[in-house]
């Protein structure tokens, strides 16, 4: 099982400079956690933030080019006013017990505006090590370079010669594909089994036509297909899931599908209190959106990561617990899904959160985004550690004004020591 333990973008979008958890030249903090919660402001990147997952999915699956054109080309997602290409790294550890790899990729335009992959690194931990780059196991610059299957690491003379014909294909796409580098394509794996949630109640009204689906698509368009795959393979799992929202939704009673003469697929809900069932054009957008959790939540084949954005809009607040509860346990890796990660604008939803699954996102006055994590407040951790909600703070203002509480931290400790000057570097260093 492969869980993320840090991630950083450089020139995408409003995310500039952006780090968050356990990077190799940031061993020393804490990695992210299975569920992680990205808090913020309108307008700070949250969406952002998994759009740049979902973007370094695209790049691996359908090159860099098809990734840049679906979100507008590479001029629309480079950060305002920079210079320079694309950067995604992250940090991943297979279990507890293994060396972590990392994954560095450089996206450039051409002359013509076409992207390439510029650079390309993927590396793991050596053993012990404490210190300096992972040990290569690719190396790539403009498509050509070095490749060191497993048993060669770091090792130049028995290196592997590589040469792509195609720039905009990553290299570990390309050799992940060869089993002779075993980590590349349990890397490459990994990155695909990602899944991407931002639930539209009005695309799941749409009538699919029959025909069983395994997982739920981005907006939720297919979710009386997957209603009908869990009828089909999986009922005892679909019994749960109604019992699920039988609690959440008073007078839910069963939940099914029908084929209807044009081969179109029905969902209906049948409510104790009525004989007819009901339609998915009369249920509340709540009560879909409340489904799409659950099926997500109990998916028989989870994804290794899966990226949710906003799943608390709409829902009363007493079911944002209980949500918080099931996205823990399916990131606890008991159901098999290694990592969640969601946004959320919700002060009930962060109350069900420890402080270390909390990330806030903050807009500088250059216009760009930095992360930092809510326990890193030392006040607000030790409180929240006592049984205060995580919420009450965000809703005051303590969590989002989380640069202004450490720079006035450094304010009174410039009172007994360093002067004025010093006190600004140190703000602008936190």
């Amino acid at each position: 099982m492969t869980r993320i333990e840090g991630l950083r973008t450089g020139n995408y979008k409003v995310l500039k400079d952006m780090t968050m958890g356990r990077l190799w030249h940031c061993r020393d903090k804490r990695p992210l956690t299975p569920l992680t919660a990205v808090l913020g402001k309108n307008g700070v990147g949250k969406s952002v933030l998994l759009e740049a997952c979902s973007f370094l999915k695209d790049c691996v699956q359908s090159g860099v080019v098809d990734a840049c054109d679906r979100r507008g080309g590479f001029s629309r997602i480079r950060s305002l006013g920079q210079e320079g290409p694309i950067e995604l790294e992250i940090q991943c550890r297979e279990d507890g017990e293994s060396r972590a790899v990392t994954y560095e990729l450089a996206i450039d335009c051409d002359a013509q505006g076409r992207p390439y992959v510029a650079r390309e690194r993927f590396g793991q931990e050596g053993e012990g090590q404490q210190h300096g780059k992972p040990v290569p196991l690719l190396i790539l610059n403009g498509g050509k370079g070095r490749a060191w299957k497993e048993a060669q690491a770091g090792s130049t003379a028995e290196a592997d010669v590589v040469e792509l014909d195609d720039g905009r294909r990553p290299g570990i796409a390309v050799l992940g594909a060869l089993r002779q580098y075993p980590r590349l394509v349990s890397f490459r794996r990994f990155v695909e089994g990602w899944s991407f949630s931002s639930f539209i109640p009005d695309a799941a009204r749409h009538l699919p036509m029959a025909g069983p689906q395994r997982h739920l698509s981005c907006y939720g368009e297919n979710i009386a297909n997957v209603v009908q795959y869990m009828e089909r393979d999986h009922p005892e799992r679909l019994s749960n899931i109604v019992q699920r929202l039988a609690a959440a939704i008073p007078g839910t009673d069963t939940v099914g599908t029908e084929t209807a003469c044009d081969g179109r697929l029905l969902l209906r809900f049948r409510d104790s209190a009525f004989q007819e069932p009901l339609s998915v054009q009369q249920l509340s957008a709540g009560t879909l959106r409340v489904l799409a959790c659950l099926l997500l939540i109990h998916d028989p084949e989870p994804p290794s990561l899966l990226c949710m954005e906003a799943p608390d809009n709409g829902l009363y607040h007493t079911l944002l617990d209980p949500l918080a509860r099931g996205l823990r346990e399916l990131a606890s890796g008991r159901k098999g899904c290694a990592q969640v990660f969601i946004t959320t604008h919700n002060p009930s939803l962060a109350d069900a959160l420890d402080a270390g699954e909390a990330w806030i996102l903050e807009k500088g006055r250059d216009g760009f985004s930095t992360a930092h994590r809510a326990s890193d407040n030392v006040p607000v951790r030790n409180l929240v550690e006592q049984g205060l909600p995580l919420g009450g703070f965000w809703h005051g203002g303590s969590l989002d004004e989380g640069a202004a509480s450490r720079a006035s931290s450094g304010r009174a400790k410039s009172a007994s020591g360093p002067s004025a000057g010093g006190n600004d570097e140190q703000r602008r260093q936190e």
